[in-house]
């Protein structure tokens, strides 16, 4: 259940018109706004909320000047004091994340983004992606299938061993939140997401069949 969002931009507009369909989709949970970074870190620590909405183009503080520095800054910020901490990144241009890409394949909460040219429904839906701790991350910031080593001891162990999530965190010696973290990372590497009437960890499966990462 999500209780409560943070919802981080500088523009005003934009935060009216992301504000209502999240208490639309969240009617129960508390939402916070800001403005500038220095409020968002004020708020987030105040706070520590379940999910935060927020643009990566922001001033450091009221009356200053909108960066993408800033707002990768606050990122990165986030990421590193609540590592399980939902975000979505609501963003004109995700093109500067590939300065955190490392930071957010390591990043334990779910992680997708957003483009501001988005329907109100496909921002709904990735919000909805990041709270079931899901990552959604843009091709043009990826490059190629890029896979950890741990993502394939997963893979080998789920489809090649058949074992359950439980029994992979008990081999690797991990959590199982772990083992659904790295199958959300590995997902995204390999561009599946979810889709009505599919399967995920069977289209995972096929997927990485195709990229020749199992058998």
């Amino acid at each position: 259940m999500v209780k409560q969002i943070l919802v981080v931009d500088d523009q005003e507009t934009v935060l009216g018109g992301t504000v209502g369909p999240l208490q639309q989709q969240y009617p129960e949970a508390e939402i916070l706004t800001a403005q500038n970074a220095r409020n968002a870190i004020d708020l987030a620590d105040r706070n520590q909320p379940d999910l935060v909405v927020m643009d990566l183009s922001m001033p450091q503080e009221h009356g200053g000047e909108a960066l993408s520095d800033v707002g990768l800054q606050l990122l990165r910020h986030l990421m590193t004091k609540y590592k399980q901490l939902n975000i979505v990144v609501h963003s004109i241009d995700p093109m500067p994340l590939v300065r955190l890409r490392p930071a957010i394949d390591s990043h334990e909460g779910g992680f997708t983004v957003v483009s501001k040219s988005m329907s109100i429904s496909e921002m709904l839906t990735r919000v909805d992606w990041a709270v079931q701790g899901l990552n959604y991350t843009p091709r043009e910031i990826r490059t190629g299938v890029e896979v950890r080593e741990e993502w394939l001891e997963v893979l080998h162990l789920a489809f090649n061993e058949a074992l359950t999530d439980k029994a992979i965190a008990d081999y690797m010696k991990v959590s199982e939140r772990t083992v659904r973290n790295y199958w959300s990372k590995m997902q995204d590497a390999l561009a599946v997401y979810p889709e009505p009437g599919k399967n995920i960890r069977v289209q995972t499966g096929k997927r990485a069949r195709e990229e020749g990462l199992i058998d």
